[in-house]
């Protein structure tokens, strides 16, 4: 497994390597969770995403990532399994997460993710000045402009999750 310090300098180059706009906030790792971070630190949930792992039940599976705002839930069930066109999809175990994208989950960022990994963007991220996601790990996040998850090989899709 890859160090946290070494992940953490493959993110932040990645993101910087967008060109574009981005903020690095240094958090406490107990306070990653989403709903946590944002009530400790004072970011609205609707300008913070998700980045979460989604895997198929094919053997082996078919893994894609998704980011959706926290005020939304992931379609996962219809849009995402139909952009990847499997039968059964389902969140990613933690395990497989790690495995996929070196990141724990409350740290998974849409950079350095591996070259072969789709990326869905949820289309209300794009409309956003900034977006705070992971930052590779549960200790950093990034506050973003969202043309960055697209420089990255993100692609925004319309109604890719659901307000909650």
């Amino acid at each position: 497994m890859e160090e946290a310090n070494e992940l953490e300098q493959r993110v932040l180059d990645a993101v910087a390597a967008t060109g574009e706009p981005f903020d690095v906030i240094e958090i406490d790792p107990a306070l990653a969770d989403t709903a946590d971070f944002c009530e400790r630190y004072g970011y609205p949930l609707d300008a913070s995403g998700n980045c979460i792992v989604v895997a198929s039940k094919d053997d082996p599976p078919v893994t894609a990532a998704a980011i959706a705002l926290a005020t939304t839930k992931l379609d996962v069930n219809k849009r995402v399994r139909k952009l990847l066109g499997v039968r059964k999809l389902s969140f990613a175990p933690p395990a497989l997460t790690q495995e996929v994208t070196g990141m724990e989950i409350g740290g998974v960022t849409p950079f350095a993710l591996p070259d072969d990994l789709p990326l869905y963007i949820d289309a209300r991220i794009g409309e956003l000045d900034r977006v705070v996601v992971g930052g590779g790990s549960r200790r950093l996040k990034l506050s973003v402009a969202p043309a960055a998850l697209t420089t990255v090989g993100g692609e925004l899709i319309d109604d890719l999750a659901v307000p909650l």
